[in-house]
């Protein structure tokens, strides 16, 4: 691999990117324009401060770390498809595994992008950074999450980039060079979400999360959420491109699901039990979500909210019939996705933080200006995954395509 030939395949792909029909552009205009709107919003955020917001002392996170917790869950989902794919060498799923790792990639920049709207002034990012900054490894957690997310960053950026460029230049890509990375790549999806959950359960002072299971819960929330995301995507990939994704790969990834789901929910219900038996001074955290505490209501519809949508997604992929049913399998993905939406953004981060250390109940709601720098980085991640969309699908368009069953 010479610097000739990197520049040739950059280029190539760069010029693939421009290509498209008046729905390919009229996405990309959206995501400008959302882009340019979170632009805005972020300068007012910079110039003025983290007071443009609504978090506060008592609630110093929020919108923007309840995003960043759902997205690497989200990346982490794609070890839903590499393990089937490359441990079990299932054909249906292998063809279409890259996909999981584009995601992974779109997933890891948006979080990124959170963190850093979230700290403030951006140059305090400097501070994590290894031999310029102080990340005070092995002792901070958010040290090594610091290191585990951009890891499995340049881990799928390297797994992707020596997809694509053996495809541009139509030669087969080094096994003994991608399939060591893929397999490494199951441990690091589990290892980010995992070093997260242990973000939030070394704060011996906040009892909402300092719960054991967090950390698996959070790995089966996050074998919920990414995937149905995923099944959706694929459906308009099938719709949009000439790429035939198999039934049984659809159907397989539906069917994990819903092993995920009854997992996140056993859990779920393993910890009300110990809270509401054990009935401690810790439980209020818990009672603020559910019910209410001292007329303090504002996340108990959210929260029931995310419940009925996991338990009806649940029901829904549990039968064989609805899970093969595209209309009731497209809901049991949306209801599932906003369901984990809402318990790992403001049913997770909110709770813990309400009420504080002092016993004060401050209610979080956030402002347009956090909508608007949320609604840019989504869009910011939308257009990555639909870059690279563009760019793989050409390239790889013999290895994805499934020439046994076009119709299918």
């Amino acid at each position: 691999m010479n610097i000739k030939k990197i520049w040739e395949f950059l280029i190539g792909s760069f010029r693939l990117t421009l290509k498209g029909n008046w729905a390919y552009h009229s996405w990309m205009a959206f995501l400008a324009v959302l882009m340019v709107s979170g632009g805005f919003a972020y300068w007012r955020q910079f110039t003025e401060g983290l007071i443009v917001t609504n978090m506060r002392d008592q609630v110093s996170w929020a919108f923007y770390i309840g995003n960043f917790t759902f997205l690497v869950g989200v990346a982490a989902a794609a070890v839903l498809l590499v393990i089937p794919a490359y441990v079990y060498n299932w054909k249906p799923i292998r063809e279409i595994a890259i996909f999981g790792e584009l995601l992974a990639i779109s997933a890891i920049v948006m979080c990124l992008l959170f963190v850093t709207v979230d700290i403030g002034q951006p140059s305090r990012a400097l501070e994590l950074l290894p031999f310029i900054g102080s990340l005070n490894v092995p002792s901070s957690l958010l040290g090594w999450d610091v290191l585990v997310l951009n890891g499995y960053l340049v881990l799928n950026a390297m797994i992707v980039g020596h997809f694509l460029y053996k495809a541009y230049f139509k030669k087969p890509y080094n096994k003994n060079f991608v399939v060591p990375l893929l397999l490494f790549s199951i441990p690091a999806a589990i290892s980010i979400h995992t070093v997260t959950a242990f973000v939030y359960n070394g704060m011996a002072a906040r009892p909402f999360w300092n719960a054991s299971i967090l950390a698996p819960r959070f790995i089966a929330s996050a074998l919920c959420s990414g995937p149905a995301i995923m099944l959706i995507l694929f459906q308009i990939l099938r719709k949009t491109t000439h790429i035939r994704i198999r039934k049984e790969a659809i159907s397989k990834i539906a069917e994990l699901m819903a092993y995920a789901m009854f997992l996140n929910l056993f859990l779920f219900g393993v910890e009300i039990f110990k809270e509401y038996y054990s009935n401690t001074s810790h439980l209020v955290h818990t009672k603020y979500l559910y019910t209410g505490l001292h007329g303090h209501t504002a996340l108990v519809p959210f929260a029931w909210i995310s419940l009925i949508f996991s338990v009806v997604a649940f029901m829904l992929f549990l039968v064989p019939k609805t899970r093969m049913n595209m209309v009731t399998l497209n809901l049991g993905c949306i209801l599932i996705y906003a369901g984990v939406y809402i318990e790992k953004g403001l049913a997770l981060v909110i709770p813990g933080m309400t009420p504080d250390t002092l016993g004060e109940i401050y209610e979080y709601i956030p402002t347009w200006i956090e909508i608007r720098v949320g609604a840019g980085i989504f869009a910011i991640g939308f257009m990555v995954f639909t870059l690279l969309c563009k760019v793989a699908i050409p390239l790889l368009h013999d290895t994805l395509a499934d020439p046994v069953a076009p119709g299918a």
